[in-house]
């Protein structure tokens, strides 16, 4: 089993499950899958625990090539994962405003010029946002921020129309760009029911999808009905309704076994019973791997 100490990034997905992706301190790739796990998933936060570092920065050549590199300071992070040196070097700091500025770096030019999607996801409380991902992470990008339900409601031409329509669906829908890994974890300990869920995002996807029929003011897409498919992990996630994690990551040891993943946030079994573990809490962190386990949790049955 890796051991560290290594840089936490985030979990990632494809068709072959969950791992946690890891970085060594020069910087090195390394990834943890989180399935199967014989010792089970245990860690502990090294040196400043309330520190979080940069995560470095990425270069792209191409619009099949991603290339991240190390923060060559080893520093933490001033702007959300990165340090600001690291961030000027970014070549996605470019992403976002794209649509708007018309400026990007040749590779990421190329990059968003392929096609597209728009979506719709709805998470275990019935909060519902919009997004895009590249033809390339299509599934793994709803995947990993750990949608209940999802529709495709709109395939583009290329990045830029994209980023548009997603401007357009929060303007005149209402319709968040995002929603915090936390009250994502924290839906999941009471989950609403399968099919009202369904319905919530099935009524968004329709809304958006009239609003895109209508006049937008650009070209370069199609409205498209399409749902995503999530991994078979959600059902035991969704039906455990187990409770939210209630140690601090910043003391102490953490660990137990891992019964399934949704997304960001694993189902692991303690001692004590079964806990919702927010792993994108450890982004940025430094870690040490290992067969640590959890303190003992003071359990407090629900009074009816």
């Amino acid at each position: 089993m890796l051991t560290g100490p290594f840089l936490c990034h985030s979990v990632s997905w494809d068709r072959s499950g969950p791992s946690l992706a890891l970085a060594t301190p020069p910087g090195a790739p390394a990834s943890l899958p989180l399935e199967n796990l014989p010792a089970g998933f245990g860690f502990r936060l090294l040196g400043d625990r309330g520190a979080r570092f940069c995560l470095g920065y990425s270069k792209v050549p191409g619009p099949k090539d991603r290339r991240s590199f190390p923060c060559p300071e080893q520093t933490t992070a001033e702007r959300g994962y990165q340090c600001g040196p690291c961030f000027a070097r970014d070549d996605f700091r470019f992403m976002h405003d794209v649509h708007r500025s018309g400026v990007a770096p040749p590779g990421l030019a190329a990059y968003l010029a392929q096609e597209h999607w728009l979506y719709v996801a709805t998470f275990a409380d019935g909060a519902t946002k919009v997004g895009t991902a590249s033809h390339r992470s299509k599934w793994s990008r709803l995947t990993e921020q750990g949608a209940v339900v999802a529709r495709y409601v709109a395939r583009a031409d290329d990045g830029r129309i994209v980023r548009v329509l997603e401007d357009a669906a929060t303007r005149h829908a209402g319709l968040p760009q995002a929603v915090r890994s936390a009250a994502k974890t924290a839906a999941l300990a009471r989950p609403r029911a399968p099919r009202d869920l369904d319905v919530l995002n099935a009524a968004a996807a329709d809304g958006l999808r009239q609003l895109l029929a209508a006049d937008v003011g650009i070209d370069g897409f199609e409205t498209v009905e399409e749902q995503w498919d999530p991994p078979g992990s959600w059902e035991q996630v969704l039906t455990a309704r187990a409770p939210v994690y209630p140690l601090s990551f910043e003391t102490g040891d953490h660990g137990g076994a891992v019964l399934a993943l949704l997304g960001q946030t694993a189902l692991i079994a303690v001692l004590e019973g079964r806990f919702l573990l927010n792993l994108a809490l450890l982004r940025g962190r430094r870690v040490e791997l290992g067969e640590f386990r959890s303190a003992p949790i003071a359990v407090q049955d629900e009074l009816f």
